[in-house]
């Protein structure tokens, strides 16, 4: 406890790692006695098999991300002894087999028998499984895991951005996402590097070892007049003792090294993962067991071992059939349909109550996609249904209804749909057991699969195995799962017709929200100003203009100042518009103190204000062909605005404002239309473009 206590202290001073080091650097000038040697050579031993362990016991690789400074810091403790006991080797080995400590002893005697010809033959293949298999191929896939993660980057980048704005995370996931994306490029980097270290460590191990052998033969024969065979059977025995000292931490750390480049993500240990992945299959068991006991009944071979392993491995098979056959069957989410509905019908009379209810929002599935949104198969996609309808809430202002999801036996086994108000609003097609790989423009090859569509922007895509995912995200694409592409397809259905979610009941609930706060507002502005209905009407219009609805008390003073004049909702629209100008701008430009807009000629305004003046209201037709020429420029404009990155908005005079918004709301979709009144006065507009000359 009181070790714990100092190292944890000597942790928190910033004391630990400069000692460390100064220790290991007194270590290569300062000699060390053989008991100190014997000290230290035991604690390499012992942090070796703490680093291997952390490593089998970790989940992620970035759960041990300082792994790559353990690596350095004991590959140099580790060259620090050799040269420390070269040193006490060269000096008193002609003393005997402990002059250099007992450690190094019991690896000459003990471990090889006290032949140093085995030991020689011994410490070879030790340096070759540590060097040729273990260091090399740890190497290679630091050096290939380090390219493909940083390749793999951008993408990862955009999943996050794709989750972010599916509103399946929140800014603090995201942020936490990133910075494991950057550390986890920061770890595979540093092992690729750290690789070279411990390479380089087999090869000097290999080094020293004929170093002190010629340098402890010539040592003894020439200094101290030993024979030449006892000076070899003296040297060379604490030689390859200290040798096989310093290679068992060296093959530990190396395999520690190979496990953690080659492992996978996960929520389990390794020992877990092998255990579920290599043993799970009552199939892969039954087979094995099978050929390992015809193996055994051949005459010759060692038939008890072989029938024994294979006994028990077809008892393990058997065990795990049985264990899946007694499993309880996982239950379906959603309503039964037809076929749940029994035989035995009561004889009540009908009534209201075999009505069902409308849903505002719903959502049908085939069978296959259940398993999505059934928590007792760890479905995913109602938590982010949940996290879609807190971030439409919170981004436009007023409680986003539930989305009610059943079974729907009619639909294809792979498809979904989405109503409003029982009304298909949009369906599509997913597959569960597959990742949908979105090219955003500029992937740089194509990947097997199925070919598809992004349902929610319209992106060309491929459904591909979950195996390819680190390959797409390489080539470019954007790879998200299942449950993601239905959550984020949901956020754009619902964003475009937030309107019709909003009714006279959620108006009277924002109504009554403000009311805590402001209550002689509210009781001024309903019912005495204006009617509800009123005021829905106009908090819709904003709604289908994309302009949100969290400033209600802007909103509520402005339509008690105009509702005495006016119970028109465009009229009363247009001046909440004009009061909440910079909440308008903000959400198109973002804090840019410039605004980029487009404009049309004078003589096309007035044709269009004489045109609106004939048809008495904002929806008198335009003629055919100067719609289809204005429809034309507008929309090539917006096309190349959206390429720069920049928003495409249509400056217009107030009076035909709502006329060309209702005009370019389904053919230019990304065109803001605004009237000259909405733009703060502080605002620097540039003309980037004229239409219609």
């Amino acid at each position: 406890m009181n070790l714990t206590a100092t190292l944890s202290g000597m942790a928190r001073s910033g004391l630990g790692a400069p000692l460390l080091l100064i220790i290991i650097l007194a270590m290569v000038v300062v000699p060390l006695p053989p008991f100190a040697l014997d000290v230290f050579f035991t604690f390499n031993i012992a942090l070796s098999l703490v680093v291997l362990l952390a490593t089998i016991y970790s989940e992620r690789p970035l759960d041990f991300a300082v792994f790559p400074t353990v690596l350095l810091v004991t590959t140099l403790l580790r060259l620090a002894l050799n040269v420390a006991s070269t040193r006490v080797v060269l000096l008193h080995g002609h003393q005997g087999g402990d002059a250099a400590g007992k450690v190094i002893e019991a690896f000459g005697h003990f471990v090889v028998g006290g032949n140093y010809a085995v030991g020689m033959v011994v410490f070879a293949i030790l340096t070759i499984i540590n060097f040729v298999v273990v260091t090399k191929g740890a190497g290679r896939v630091s050096e290939v895991s380090a390219r493909f993660t940083l390749d793999a980057m951008p993408g990862k980048q955009m999943a996050i951005d794709a989750d972010l704005n599916a509103g399946i995370i929140d800014q603090v996931e995201a942020k936490r996402r990133r910075g494991e994306v950057v550390q986890e490029a920061d770890f595979y980097g540093s092992m690729d590097g750290a690789s070279k270290f411990v390479r380089g460590d087999a090869v000097a191990g290999l080094l020293i070892l004929f170093i002190n052998m010629l340098g402890g033969m010539a040592i003894g024969t020439l200094q101290h007049s030993l024979p030449i065979a006892e000076a070899a059977e003296f040297y060379t025995l604490l030689t390859i003792g200290d040798g096989l000292v310093a290679q068992l931490p060296s093959l530990l750390l190396s395999t520690a090294a190979a496990i953690m480049v080659t492992r996978a993500s996960g929520s389990q240990d390794i020992g877990q993962q092998v255990t579920q992945q290599l043993f799970g299959s009552p199939q892969t068991l039954g087979v094995t067991a099978g050929i390992i006991g015809m193996l055994g009944l051949i005459p010759g071979m060692p038939n008890l071992v072989f029938l024994s392993l294979a006994g028990g491995a077809g008892y393990l098979s058997w065990r795990l059939a049985q264990k899946r056959r007694t499993a309880p069957a996982p239950t379906e989410g959603g309503d039964a349909g037809p076929a749940g509905q029994t035989d035995n019908a009561d004889n009540r009379e009908v009534g209201w109550d075999d009505v069902p209810p409308l849903d505002t929002i719903g959502m049908e599935v085939g069978y296959r996609l259940i398993a999505l949104v059934d928590r007792n198969q760890n479905g995913q996609l109602l938590g982010r249904i949940k996290g879609v309808r807190k971030k439409l809430s919170q981004e436009l202002g007023f409680l986003i209804p539930p989305v009610h999801i059943r079974d729907n036996l009619d639909l294809a086994p792979t498809l979904y749909r989405i109503t409003l108000l029982g009304v298909t609003a949009a369906e599509s097609e997913v597959f569960p057991d597959r990742q949908l790989a979105i090219n955003p423009g500029h992937a740089q090859s194509t990947l097997p699969g199925i070919a598809a569509q992004d349902p929610a922007f319209k992106l060309p895509a491929i459904w591909i195995e979950p195996g390819l995912r680190e390959q797409a995200q390489t080539l470019g694409y954007t790879v998200v799962d299942a449950g993601t592409v239905i959550a984020t397809h949901l956020n754009q259905i619902l964003l475009a017709h937030a309107h019709e979610l909003l009714g006279h009941e959620e108006t009277q609930q924002l109504l009554d929200r403000l009311a805590q706060n402001a209550p002689r507002l509210v009781q001024d502005l309903v019912p005495k100003t204006l009617p509800l209905r009123v005021v829905a009407r106009v908090l819709q219009n904003l709604l289908l203009e994309k302009v949100p609805v969290r400033d209600m008390r802007t909103i509520a003073e402005t339509l008690a100042e105009h509702g005495a004049k006016s119970q028109d909702p465009d009229s009363l629209t247009a001046a909440v518009r004009i009061a909440l100008g910079r909440i308008i701008i903000q959400n198109i430009n973002g804090l840019d103190e410039e605004l980029p807009v487009i404009t049309l000629p004078a003589e096309l305004e007035q044709i269009l204000l004489r045109t609106l003046q004939m048809g008495k209201d904002e929806q008198a037709p335009l003629e055919p062909g100067l719609a289809e020429r204005l429809h034309g420029t507008l929309l090539e404009t917006a096309q190349k605005q959206e390429v720069l990155g920049q928003p495409a908005i249509l400056l217009v005079p107030d009076v035909i404002r709502v006329m060309l918004a209702r005009f370019v709301r389904h053919g230019v979709p990304n065109l803001h239309v605004l009237a000259f009144s909405e733009v703060p006065e502080d605002k620097k507009l540039k003309v980037i473009a004229t239409v219609g000359k």
